[in-house]
């Protein structure tokens, strides 16, 4: 890889550190290039960027608010090494978590050679990315950071409902300690994203595809030799290859590809006797900026109804094979 590169979303143009050049060489981060960001909504929308991308545009982030934070960018990079194929997709069958196969990662070849040679403890990396003291990648309090609002805006632009062009944004915005900041009427836009994500992850195009991946996961470990630990370490390419191989799961999977026209989606629970599965999502994620260093619920409540009121849209649905 070159050592500048600029990320085509933001326009940040990054002068590598030689400890990120060696990072990028290794098999973890070269693999996120084969993982999709949007999951399995891929085969239903144009969310086809990848996990390295979105990686890539964390790290530009990072270089653009924290430049000389050498810690904070090399956790940026590693932010997403543990990610399942299809990345949230399947998140927490038997047990799979990307965050706890990320740690792991850290602390493991060909990782953490890199990070010692370098002078830089894998624990380093780990404190960065945890939650005391709050990080402005990784920060739970329910404000923005920066790992999501390159996901909300990059997603936007995919999706083609990107009204402001990400480079102005970035100029209107500030790093307030570990969460984003930004004036009215850019938080108004970051809002208007982050309500058409939690729409999207609410839609047929996601819900659909989803449930039908996650039943055939559970398929695969139920009916091959295939541990969750060596699925978790899969590309999307090894996935797909792996349900063609297995007689349990070749039909349907073929169908989620080809015939994604017959599966049908319906908000809530059933009742009675129905067709087809339950399936719940695990989250809606809907994390504020700061409105000019204050939360949005003092310095712009009507942005913050806005996301309160995500919490109606319904997480249980009914699918079946029309």
């Amino acid at each position: 890889m070159s050592p500048v590169f600029t990320d085509p979303l933001w326009r940040i143009s990054v002068c590598l550190n030689p400890v990120e050049a060696d990072l990028l060489h290794t098999e973890p981060l070269r693999r996120l290039h084969f993982v999709a960001h949007g999951g399995a909504s891929t085969i239903s929308t144009l969310q086809s960027y990848s996990r390295l991308e979105h990686t890539l545009g964390v790290l530009a982030l990072v270089a653009h608010f924290r430049p000389e934070d050498e810690l904070l960018r090399v956790a940026a990079l590693l932010h997403d090494i543990g990610h399942l194929p299809l990345s949230h997709t399947f998140e927490g069958l038997s047990g799979l978590d990307h965050h706890a196969i990320g740690l792991q990662l850290l602390r493991t070849d060909p990782i953490r050679p890199v990070l010692e040679k370098h002078g830089i403890s894998a624990g380093a990396v780990v404190a960065a990315l945890g939650t005391q003291p709050p990080s402005p990648l990784t920060n739970r309090s329910g404000l923005l950071n920066l790992d999501h609002l390159d996901s909300y805006v990059r997603s936007g632009r995919a999706a083609g409902r990107l009204d402001t062009d990400p480079a102005a944004m970035l100029r209107r915005l500030d790093l307030e300690e570990a969460a984003v900041s930004a004036d009215r009427g850019t938080a108004a836009a970051l809002v208007d994203l982050i309500c058409a994500e939690a729409r999207l992850h609410t839609s047929w195009d996601n819900v659909g595809p989803v449930s039908v991946v996650r039943r055939l996961v559970g398929q695969l470990l139920d009916t091959t030799p295939l541990t969750p630990a060596q699925l978790a370490r899969m590309t999307d390419p090894q996935l797909w290859s792996a349900f063609d191989s297995c007689a349990a799961t070749r039909a349907e999977s073929s169908m989620i590809r080809y015939e994604l026209h017959r599966l049908k989606v319906m908000a809530g629970r059933a009742t009675g006797d129905r067709l087809g599965w339950e399936f719940s999502l695990r989250k809606i994620y809907r994390s504020a900026p700061l409105v000019e260093g204050e939360r949005m619920e003092t310095a712009a409540p009507e942005l913050a109804a806005e996301l309160d009121a995500l919490g109606l849209l319904s997480t249980e649905f009914r699918v079946w094979w029309s």
